[in-house]
Order: C-alpha cells, then sequence, then structure tokens
C-alpha cells in the first residue's frame, strides 16, 4: 500500500527549485531496492546468471508463467533484476520490475515479524495464552477422528484441549488451527466456513469478513489438533494479525506501516492494491497450463475488511527484497532497526525440534523435499546436507499460494526474491529452479 505522508504547502519559490530537485533526486534513490553492484564484484558470476535469465525466457515462452521479477542481493548489493514475460493486464503490458503482486503467504514472515516487536516491546511473551489477547480462545475443544474398523468410516468427537494455544504456536503453526483449504478434519472446515474464513470458491481469502468476527469465529472452531503437539499450516498468521491489533490497538495495516513499511521503504507494500497503482497488478493466466484449471485470485481493488495476515498482502520484489536484506542484516537496513540481532536468530532457529510430529512436514509443503524444519515464521533449513536442493544451514524462507517465493541465506550473505503470478502444482519445482539456478551463480 502507498504511504500518503502530509506535505506543507510549497510555495514554488526560485530559490526553492533546487531544493526541490535534489529532493526529487534523493526519493527517486529511495526507490531503489538496494544498491547496485557487478556480479563479480560480490563473488557471482554474470555469465552463470545468465543461465538463470535464458531458463527464465524458456518457461514464458513456452507459456508455463505468464511472467515474472526476480532479484538477487548478495553482501547487501543488489547484483541482479530482471522482469520477464507480460504482467497479465488487459492489453498484453511487459512485466516490470515495479509490478505489484499477490503475495499471499509471503505475508506471513511479514506479520509474524510485526508480533516479534510486541514481544520486543515486553507486550506479549511467547508463553502467552492465545486468550490473554482474544478471549474467543479460551478453553478450546479438539475435534478427534476415528475410523471404524471395519467399515473405515470416520467419525468426530469433542475433547477438551489438553492446553491452550500459546502465541509461540502461532508463530510455529503448532496452535491446533488449520486452513479449511488443506484440513480434512469435517467440523473444523464445517465451523470455517461458518465462519466465513473458508471459502470454496476463492482459495485463501479470509478478508471479508471483520477482525471480530474473525478473532470470534475462528477462536469458537473446534481446533483439528492438540495445542502444542503438531505442526499443521493454518489460519495461525491470521490470528497474529488480530493479537498485534488487540496489543497495539491499531489496524494491521496501520501498525505495519508504521513499524515496518515506512522505515524500510516497502512503499508498495500493504493489504490491497489503490487506483492508482492498479495498471502495475500481475495477474495469472486465466487457466493453469497444466491442469487446465481456472485459475481464481482474491480481490485486491479494495481495503479488505480485515488485513489478512496469513494472505491478504501485496508488494513488489523490490518491496521483498528490502525486507529480507534487514532480516539477513540482523533486523536493520539503512538505519532502520526493526527487531535486535536476538530476535531474527531466535525467529530463524529450530523452534519444533523431535517432540513436535511432522507428519506433514514444512520442507514438503514447500519445496517437496525434507531437511527443513520451522522457525517463528519461516522455514528454515537444518543442516547442508538432507535437502536434494542447494542451500546451506541456516537460511530461512517461505512463498505463497500464487508462486512467490524468497529465501535467505546467511552463510552466502544472499537474499533472492522470486515473483511471479502462477498458482500451479508446479510451484515447488519452480521453487526449487530458483534456488538452484541462484546458487549457481556464486563463485566465491
Amino acid at each position: 500500500m502507498t504511504i500518503t505522508l502530509k506535505k506543507k504547502p510549497i510555495s514554488f519559490k526560485p530559490c526553492l527549485l533546487m531544493a526541490g530537485a535534489a529532493l526529487f533526486l534523493a526519493q527517486s534513490a529511495l526507490a531503489q531496492a538496494l544498491p547496485k553492484a557487478s556480479p563479480e564484484s560480490v563473488g557471482m558470476s554474470k555469465e552463470r546468471l545468465a543461465v538463470l535469465s535464458a531458463t527464465m525466457k524458456q518457461e514464458v515462452a513456452s507459456n508455463r508463467l505468464p511472467g515474472a521479477v526476480v532479484m538477487i542481493a548478495r553482501n547487501g548489493k543488489l547484483v541482479y533484476s530482471e522482469a520477464f514475460g507480460k504482467s497479465g493486464q488487459a492489453g498484453g503490458a511487459d512485466m516490470k520490475e515495479d509490478s505489484i503482486f499477490r503475495i499471499y503467504s509471503m505475508t506471513k514472515p511479514l506479520v509474524s515479524t510485526a508480533l516479534m516487536m510486541l514481544v520486543e516491546d515486553g507486550k506479549v511473551q511467547l508463553t502467552d495464552p492465545v486468550s490473554k489477547f482474544l478471549p474467543a480462545f479460551k478453553s478450546p475443544q479438539v475435534s478427534v477422528p476415528s475410523i471404524h474398523p471395519v467399515s473405515g468410516a470416520v467419525t468426530f468427537k469433542m475433547v477438551p484441549a489438553n492446553s491452550e494455544p500459546t502465541i509461540q504456536d502461532l508463530l510455529r503453526h503448532t496452535s491446533g488451527i488449520a486452513y479449511g483449504e488443506l484440513t480434512a478434519n469435517t467440523p473444523v472446515k464445517d465451523a470455517y466456513t461458518k465462519a466465513k474464513v473458508f471459502l470454496p470458491s476463492v482459495p485463501f481469502d479470509a478478508r471479508g469478513v471483520t477482525p471480530n468476527e474473525m478473532s470470534e469465529g475462528v477462536g469458537k472452531a473446534p481446533l483439528a489438533q492438540q495445542p502444542g503437539t503438531t505442526w499443521e499450516y493454518s489460519l495461525s498468521v491470521d490470528i497474529q494479525g488480530r493479537v498485534v491489533e488487540a496489543v497495539s490497538g491499531k489496524r494491521l495495516n496501520d501498525f505495519m506501516n508504521e513499524r515496518m513499511f515506512g522505515p524500510l521503504k516497502m512503499k508498495d507494500t500493504g493489504f490491497h492494491v489503490p487506483a492508482a497503482n492498479a495498471s502495475r497488478l500481475a495477474e495469472a493466466f486465466a487457466k493453469d497450463p497444466l491442469t487446465g484449471a481456472a485459475n481464481v485470485l482474491i480481490d485486491v481493488s479494495k481495503v479488505p475488511g480485515n488485513d489478512s495476515g496469513g494472505a491478504g498482502g501485496v508488494g513488489t520484489a523490490g518491496d521483498y527484497l528490502r525486507y529480507c536484506q534487514a532480516m539477513l542484516n540482523g533486523g536493520s537496513l539503512d538505519g532502520a532497526r526493526i527487531l535486535s540481532p536476538s530476535t531474527v536468530r531466535l525467529m530463524t532457529a529450530d523452534h519444533l525440534g523431535t517432540a513436535i510430529n511432522t507428519t506433514t512436514n514444512p520442507g514438503q509443503l514447500l519445496l517437496g523435499t525434507n531437511g527443513y524444519t520451522f522457525g517463528l515464521g519461516f522455514l528454515v533449513r537444518s543442516q547442508d546436507g538432507i535437502a536434494p536442493v542447494h542451500g546451506s544451514a541456516g537460511e530461512f524462507m517461505w512463498a505463497g499460494f500464487a508462486g512467490t517465493f524468497f529465501w535467505a541465506e546467511p552463510k552466502e550473505k544472499l537474499c533472492a526474491v522470486y515473483m511471479t503470478q502462477s498458482p500451479s502444482p508446479l510451484r515447488a519445482s519452480y521453487r526449487r529452479l530458483m534456488k538452484n539456478l541462484v546458487s549457481q551463480a556464486i563463485v566465491n
């Protein structure tokens, strides 16, 4: 979302023209994602990056992708920034580096960062029960499935939760909350449908209800798992957003504008696309090229009923690269600190260990591979090996339903952002492809 700054009327006197020109140039410089450098100056190969470019052009030419934007930074310098294909807008407009994308679940790391700011403020503790801030989550019930030994029929019964979900559970997806789009737990899915946070017609669109309606609807719904026992991807980050609002007394977008988007100069990031920027919004193919199914994306043209922390965000590749670089730097960029280094280390550490059931593995969900665990808002790589994809221990990342993807690799001082609008089953394949093509270009 564009941040509107209040300005005093300007008197265009001749003596102020040079100052105005200087201000314009300064603002133009700030619009750049990061300072530019040649790939060779930071140990990357221009020739090897050309493999990435050629591959992306081939994917677009083969009509597997409508278009994409890729940005790569190493040592805090922008060494690669290229737009491919078309934006999907009427008239066949080219994709541009400042195109705006629905980032879906890449909203999640941003909102988890906002919640950790309140932890740093001393207003929230990771051990706090969610009900401390959202009373509807008090004394939850868990919907437990059982399978008939003869017929195989699945039935569900309600049992009291052994404990209440905590703030840490929200951050690491062990709250017992689920996604209506993903869960097979019928009572949970039905409750989310009734609460209008699950719309079968529009995947991952929970933006139509008010913040209070979301808190009440999800809070009163049964849990799909006992809290603190199982990793299950979920609406937990939407609830994180409601906690941020309850604690700060501000709408989520306003809090994030003040504490994150503004300080990091993420000028096009928010929860809807203003009319003035509508022509910059990237779109998907009408139908998925692999399955032939219709692509249905959320409508981001209007201010939503709630700022959906799980899937409602929009932004550019350049904006997200600035966030990625700030986190890679230990929570600061260009003099603006949003978190402390110790908090970033905590967020990017393993928070599942061996005690949490990971039958649905975080790495399998995102990349189709093992070798990953989950921190507080991020997929985290456990070690250099195991995962059959380039990378190194300590890297953190996440992605979005419509195809967007980012990762930060501290060992290589690397940030990469891949933006597209392609909600295809091929998403995981493209994420692996991006990691491999970027990593192979590191030569020193």
